[in-house]
């Protein structure tokens, strides 16, 4: 697993906590989506790192990208203080983050685009790209890879992660129109920005929640 550089674009190479590394040749870019990038996405982008650190132990290992970007985002800015006090709370390294605006180089080069809310859903597809078949919330992403049976999906040491986790999206997209969310807010996770403490923590628990799914689904490790 890698971190993007950076700054607006993704060039050919990645940064880890500072250090340069060069991106394996065969790749899979998770890109978590909210409003400024300062909160929930970065929340999300961390932790779906720290998740995947701990099942696949080399973060290089299968070529996982996880970045993040906002439909309004904070270009340049740090993320909150409180957002980044969740992420140690799970352990999760918040350093060296530096927010991102939403750009079309973003969703282009995403294999698997996660959003907040079904607004930055419908703004990610609206931006073009053939977006709308890898492009779902957080919540909705981890409804559909649990009806997903893993025994159908290419085995991670066999075929490789970034195999799979293709292979996993394509299950999640077909399976979208069959599997709806009990209401709207099922799909939400809701802006912390300004808020106290505990209520980061209580979105950070959210995020956690919807994560563990998602990442063992990808890797084939359970937590």
């Amino acid at each position: 697993m890698t971190a993007p550089e950076t700054g607006r674009g993704i060039g050919n190479e990645a940064v880890e906590y500072g250090e340069p590394l060069v991106l394996p040749g065969d790749s899979f870019r998770i890109l978590h989506v909210s409003t400024g990038n300062v909160c929930r996405s970065p929340i999300t982008e961390r932790l779906t790192r720290h998740a995947l650190a701990e099942r696949l132990g080399d973060r290089l290992a299968g070529g996982l990208v996880v970045e993040s970007a906002g439909t309004w985002g904070h270009e340049g800015a740090p993320m909150e203080a409180n957002a980044e006090t969740v992420l140690a709370d799970f352990g999760a390294d918040p350093s060296g983050f530096v927010g991102r605006e939403l750009l079309d180089d973003h969703v282009i080069r995403a294999d698997l685009v996660l959003t907040a809310t079904r607004d930055h859903r419908a703004q990610v597809i609206s931006m073009g790209h053939s977006a709308g078949l890898r492009t779902f919330t957080l919540k909705e992403f981890t409804r559909l890879v649990q009806a997903i049976d893993p025994a159908t999906l290419p085995d991670a040491l066999e075929a490789g992660v970034v195999e799979r986790a293709r292979a996993l999206v394509r299950a999640a997209a077909a399976l979208r129109g069959w599997l709806l969310a009990p209401s709207v807010e099922a799909d939400e996770v809701y802006d912390p920005y300004g808020a106290p403490l505990p209520f980061f923590r209580s979105v950070g628990g959210e995020i956690s929640e919807a994560l563990d799914p998602v990442v063992s689904a990808l890797t084939g490790v359970k937590r």
